[in-house]
């Protein structure tokens, strides 16, 4: 299990990218949780978003989302000095 952790809820628009691939194959720190749903309900109808270490991070495209993520990640981990 990584030091960051990504929750994307199964009915979410970023599903259309495999983000754990992606995310865990970039940064060996990270697990991606994918779950049925992470109860903010609607907001998977909305837009694309994670929840990374506690934190919702969204976007207006799935790939927008996924920089804001990856971004996410960089500053969580840049706590650790990794």
């Amino acid at each position: 299990m990584g030091i960051v952790v990504v929750e994307i809820c199964d009915g979410n628009m970023i599903t259309v990218i495999d983000l754990e691939s992606i995310l865990e194959g970039e940064f060996p720190e990270v697990a991606v949780l994918m779950s049925d749903c992470l109860s903010f309900c609607g907001m998977c109808a909305v837009r694309p978003y994670a929840i990374v270490n506690n934190k919702r991070i969204y976007g207006k495209t799935p790939e927008e989302a996924l920089e804001k993520i990856r971004q996410a990640i960089r500053d969580e981990l840049a706590q650790y000095d990794i």
